[in-house]
């Protein structure tokens, strides 16, 4: 008798392009890059409106995905890997300036909150899944938008909020 294996779909949300890169909306991808090469996962792999690698976490099977629909599309990209793995696990990373700096937290389910890509995903395959949420926090000196895309220049905050998410995220896998 085979034994059932669950997938572990993580999802980083972010923004493809150079523009984008190291932005507090591209938290989710730097946390998917960094997973990919801590255990040697290659983003080989371009369809499903995604670019993803698949391998192995400590004797469980993942499937890293970094959507390439731009962040308010997000669900697009999740909704077909729901379809093509109806039991997997999925594990959404994303940042959220309602959290501090500094302040990751783990959520087994919910509504979107305030973030246009998880409320996009709502959308289009319901609450049942879980995310990592990375505080950015908020500058109230700017436009959100702007906020969100703009650089991360202290990379003592940026290290360590990638470091608690990847915990997270392998604490969490089935």
């Amino acid at each position: 008798m085979e034994k059932f294996t669950v997938i572990n779909i993580i999802v980083g949300l972010g923004n493809p392009g150079k523009e984008y890169e190291k932005t507090y909306h591209n938290l989710g991808f730097m946390v998917v890059d960094s997973i990919a090469r801590d255990f040697s996962i290659a983003f080989s792999k371009k369809n499903t409106k995604s670019i993803f690698g698949e391998g192995m976490i400590d004797g469980k099977k993942v499937i890293l995905v970094k959507p390439q629909t731009y962040m308010n599309l997000s669900g697009e990209a999740v909704e077909l890997f729901r379809k093509k793995y109806a039991d997997g696990n999925i594990i959404v990373v994303c940042d959220d300036v309602d959290l501090p700096q500094g302040i990751v937290r783990f959520r087994q389910n919910g509504s979107g909150g305030t973030h246009n890509g998880l409320r996009n995903i709502v959308a289009h395959i319901g609450e049942e899944f879980s995310r990592v949420k990375i505080g950015a926090g908020r500058d109230e000196n700017m436009d959100l938008a702007d906020y969100v895309l703009s650089k991360i220049k202290d990379e003592n905050y940026l290290n360590s909020a990638i470091e608690k998410a990847k915990k997270l995220v392998i604490e969490n896998l089935l």
